[in-house]
């Protein structure tokens, strides 16, 4: 979907998405489980924790920072991650508005459907 055609969705709409992407990978679960876990600032640590290089941890980290779910402070040479409590909260709202949206329907819906389909 090109860039222009976002614009014709709403802004929750847009939030839910960034999420999604950040949470495609589960490398980026296993990170966000980290640091949700820690409750503190994580620096070096995240590489020990996960089967893969630094520098795929660092792209990933790179994803989730774009996302808004974690921030970064430099210190020195070294960047320490954490939750971004606010954009976490968010996160956490704007997921679960989409998912209780959906309200139970006739469990034959979609197998009468697809009846009429074929």
């Amino acid at each position: 979907m090109g860039l222009s055609k976002t614009s014709a969705f709403t802004k929750r709409d847009k939030h839910v998405a960034r999420y999604a992407k950040a949470l495609a990978h589960p490398a980026r679960v296993s990170i966000l489980r980290l640091l949700a876990g820690k409750r503190s600032c994580v620096c070096g640590d995240i590489v020990d924790e996960l089967p893969l290089a630094q520098s795929t941890v660092s792209q990933h980290l790179k994803e989730l920072k774009a996302a808004g779910l974690i921030q970064g402070t430099i210190t020195g040479t070294s960047v320490c991650y954490c939750i971004d409590p606010k954009e976490w909260a968010l996160a956490q709202q704007t997921v679960m508005e989409l998912m209780q949206s959906f309200r139970e329907v006739d469990a034959s819906c979609c197998s009468t459907a697809a009846d009429q389909c074929s």
